[in-house]
């Protein structure tokens, strides 16, 4: 898809007849996205990104659940000058955050626990377990903001196979903004900060709905660590264009 067709359909959603639901807190939401990329000629690779998000609102609990992976191959000459299928880049992603409503709903304690195994990061997987206090600073018809602040636990190995597992400080922040009825803008940052590694993510992403149902989302994302192999970059950057399907 080029620029011009990419850019038409994106503003063909945004002012289309569909609409996305205002900012209110539903029982039970999941949605699924799914994109492809397919590149022929001078280099052949194929991508594929998916993800599945839920939202839980119950009396005293607000809860989310995310799974995402992301998969590349693409077609190299090797050293005797045949062409051979690689696989450049490999990732699954899982997160969970249980918020416990206090008295006032607002402010909340959170337990949180994270997957990721990165084939071509510098860790054989990252994993992390935290606890503390999240609190909604805001929330009205067209805005949301909150944040998660806490002490954790950190259970990483390299690689290589060296454990550095140790004490963390996790926190988070995500922003939503519904721009019209038919287009939302959301923002979330995280970090944990520890003695040996200091593990941040970002995902800025603009969402348009198509129809009821289906919407297209662009996004980018930056994944960051601070100690990581000689020869590997510190920051991991991610462009996609997914269609999402909301299933309820």
């Amino acid at each position: 898809m080029n620029k011009t067709v990419l850019a038409a359909t994106v503003i063909g959603a945004l002012f289309s007849g569909s609409s996305l639901a205002q900012i209110k807190q539903k029982p039970f939401t999941l949605e699924g996205g799914l994109g492809f990329i397919f590149t022929t000629g001078n280099t052949d690779t194929t991508s594929v990104n998916a993800s599945i998000e839920s939202h839980q609102e119950l009396e005293r609990w607000s809860n989310d659940y995310s799974v995402s992976g992301l998969y590349k191959q693409e077609s190299v000459e090797n050293e005797e000058g045949v062409e051979e299928d690689r696989t450049s880049a490999q990732k699954f992603d899982a997160q969970a955050q249980a918020n416990y409503k206090l008295q006032n709903p607002d402010n909340r304690l959170f337990g949180f626990a994270s997957y990721e195994d990165d084939r071509f990061s510098s860790f054989n997987y990252q994993s992390t377990v935290a606890a503390g206090w999240n609190q909604k600073l805001w929330q009205d018809d067209t805005t949301a903001l909150e944040y998660s602040i806490g002490p954790g636990y950190a259970f990483n190995e390299t690689q290589d196979g060296e454990s550095q597992n140790g004490f963390i400080v996790r926190a988070s922040t995500g922003f939503q903004w519904l721009i019209s009825d038919t287009s939302k803008f959301t923002q979330t940052l995280s970090t944990e900060v520890g003695s040996d590694n200091t593990k941040s993510a970002a995902e800025t992403a603009l969402t348009a709905s198509i129809n009821g149902s289906l919407s297209l989302k662009v996004s980018i994302s930056f994944d960051h660590n601070t100690n990581v192999e000689p020869g590997k970059e510190k920051l991991d950057t991610e462009t996609a264009v997914t269609l999402v399907y909301n299933f309820l």
